[in-house]
């Protein structure tokens, strides 16, 4: 009888260990920090693909998952700061970029130099891939605006600035669909190599890992 009770005590702390393990996991990963993976190049160099980063979901605040809506305010974005969010023309999908505006600022680009509140910017993350200069409305990536960024929205822009789809294109991002900034990188490799491969473990950045995202 006894050593029945004892097996049956066992089993039951491991289940409760389990399930306060997935619980823990679960929580931190809804409102502290979640782990992302850069699928293309629009952040380089900043950010290459086959990069993983941790994404600080607190930063910008407690939110009640899926809504968005802030139950406790920390502190708004700032420009410079590099953001996950949902992509608004499909919330499915998440994007990566660097804001560039913050509610009220008024954004203009001209010749690929961006202006925040009529004067340039020092913007060193910025990669110019491109001598060519686009022009006409139809044709936003080089010049733009200006535009004024409405209240509690974002303009952003990759880094590779001639090879990105952002702000520029599809507009502002609503702070209520930012998922948090990221900081910092736990993996980097080749993700065009195959998976269970040699190549692919002599293509891990081994300089990259446990570096800050700036």
């Amino acid at each position: 009888m006894s050593i029945k009770a004892n097996k049956k005590s066992t089993f039951r702390e491991y289940f409760e260990a389990i399930c306060i393990a997935v619980l823990l996991a679960l929580v931190i990963r809804t409102f502290i920090v979640q782990a992302f993976k850069i699928p293309s190049g629009s952040m380089l160099p900043t950010l290459q693909i086959g990069d993983h980063l941790l994404v600080n979901k607190f930063i910008y605040g407690l939110r009640i998952p899926f809504s968005g809506k802030v139950l406790i305010p920390v502190r708004d974005p700032e420009r410079g700061e590099v953001i996950v969010f949902k992509f608004p023309r499909d919330r499915s999908v998440d994007y990566i970029k660097r804001v560039i505006g913050t509610p009220g600022d008024t954004i203009e680009i001209k010749n690929k130099k961006v202006f925040v509140n009529g004067q340039a910017i020092d913007d060193p993350h910025a990669f110019i891939s491109s001598a060519t200069v686009l022009s006409g409305r139809d044709n936003p990536r080089d010049n733009f605006g200006p535009v004024l960024v409405p209240e509690d929205r974002v303009f952003v822009m990759g880094d590779n600035r001639d090879n990105s789809y952002d702000s520029r294109f599809w507009g502002f991002v609503d702070q209520k669909d930012i998922l948090g900034k990221a900081f910092i990188l736990y993996w980097s490799w080749d993700i065009d190599k195959p998976l269970f491969s040699l190549d692919r473990f002599t293509s891990i950045r081994w300089g990259r890992l446990a570096n800050l995202i700036d």
